[in-house]
């Protein structure tokens, strides 16, 4: 029985490229990048490279990223290590209601302890209002996170514009870019973010493996104490096997990014869908600023879940993979003000470097005869 993977927003494979990267951490480097010796020195070269292979992707030095065990790591020390470094200049942190739950619960968890916390409306888009963070600035502001673009509907967000906000405010500015690193240009200094964060298994890298770009100047206080690795904001012997992976990962993302091709196939299958489905089917998200591979679509008066159920051989989800399995009216769409008739059929197909044009006409026979 075939099976077509189209949720490559909830992981991606491994490209061929990074295991073969990766294969000589197996078997021949085997000593601590820290160690002076023979068996230290090639290893730390290739953490070396590895962070010059993501510095590279991002526009930024290779003394401004670090490795983490992925996003959510990345974001905790983002929101986390910022608050308890700069407390003292005010407790007041701006994020947006359509948050991934690895930066939610993090600001969650810091209102607990003293942190005032302004969540900001989307529009019917999924996009934030730059008026509307300037308006819930304060003096106490002492940081802004919004995401790139949304996990579920592939929104882009106006992260430039925030940026120039963030700057003439004097505010700190994170963007969780997870789901935007290699799919769409992202460029540190043109979005006047003072910090970023990747997600390895988003881009073709291994998963448990992520980076946070810090820019030179910002003060973080470590989530793991202990020796000075990772320039001293993360304790503990680097994973070069798996930094070597999202390396590799993000020097080919480098040379891909900005291809029209995914963007082709999304709108092939996107018109695909209108001429089997009409106005039976309706998009979800911005219809252009959205990233090039994500389709959000509801299914009118149908449940999406009960959709992917009938079609096992299709992966696919009905939202973010972290809400897996609810069956309720996801949260992003509910800050969209998606009628619950609408939302609740939703399914978000999101495409890869591997999907191909024989792939999505099999999924649309696959809806149409079930829907049928």
């Amino acid at each position: 029985m075939q099976q077509i993977y189209l949720d490559y927003n909830a992981s991606t494979p491994l490209a061929p490229e990074v295991t073969d990267a990766m294969m000589p951490l197996l078997h021949d480097y085997y000593g601590n990048p820290s160690a002076l010796h023979w068996a230290g020195a090639p290893v730390k070269e290739l953490l070396q490279k590895a962070r010059e292979q993501v510095a590279g992707l991002i526009g930024c030095s290779p003394r401004e990223v670090i490795f983490t065990s992925g996003g959510s790591e990345a974001n905790n020390q983002a929101l986390k290590g910022y608050y308890f470094k700069n407390k003292s200049k005010g407790n007041h942190i701006i994020t947006s209601k359509i948050e991934h739950p690895a930066v939610k619960n993090p600001c969650q968890f810091l209102e607990q302890i003293g942190a005032r916390v302004t969540y900001v409306g989307v529009d019917q888009y999924g996009r934030v209002s730059v008026e509307e963070i300037e308006q819930a600035i304060t003096k106490d502001t002492i940081l802004i996170s919004i995401m790139h673009s949304n996990n579920e509907t592939g929104t882009l967000q106006p992260i430039h514009e925030i940026g120039n906000l963030a700057e003439r405010h004097g505010i700190a500015f994170h963007t969780d870019a997870s789901q935007s690193v290699g799919k769409v240009p992202v460029n540190v200094n043109e979005l006047k973010v003072d910090m970023l964060t990747i997600a390895g298994h988003k881009l073709y890298a291994p998963k448990g493996i992520g980076a946070l770009y810090i820019k030179e100047g910002i003060k973080l206080e470590p989530l793991i104490h202990g020796a000075g690795h990772e320039f001293g904001l993360r304790a503990g012997t680097e994973n070069t096997l798996l930094a070597v992976g999202l390396g590799k990962a993000c020097e080919i993302a480098e040379s891909q990014v900005g291809k029209s091709e995914l963007k082709e196939l999304t709108d092939y299958f996107w018109s695909g869908l209108k001429v089997e489905f009409g106005d039976q089917v309706q998009l979800n998200g911005h219809p252009v600023e959205r990233l090039p591979n994500t389709l959000n679509v509801s299914f009118v008066e149908k449940i999406g879940q009960d959709l992917l159920t009938a079609i096992p051989q299709l992966a696919a989800s009905t939202g973010s993979a972290c809400h897996a399995g609810s069956i309720e009216l996801s949260p992003v769409l509910k800050e969209m003000a998606v009628p619950e008739k609408v939302g609740m059929g939703a399914i978000r197909f999101s495409l890869g470097r591997y999907t191909t044009k024989d792939e999505i006409d099999q999924v649309l026979q696959w809806l149409r005869e079930t829907i049928d």
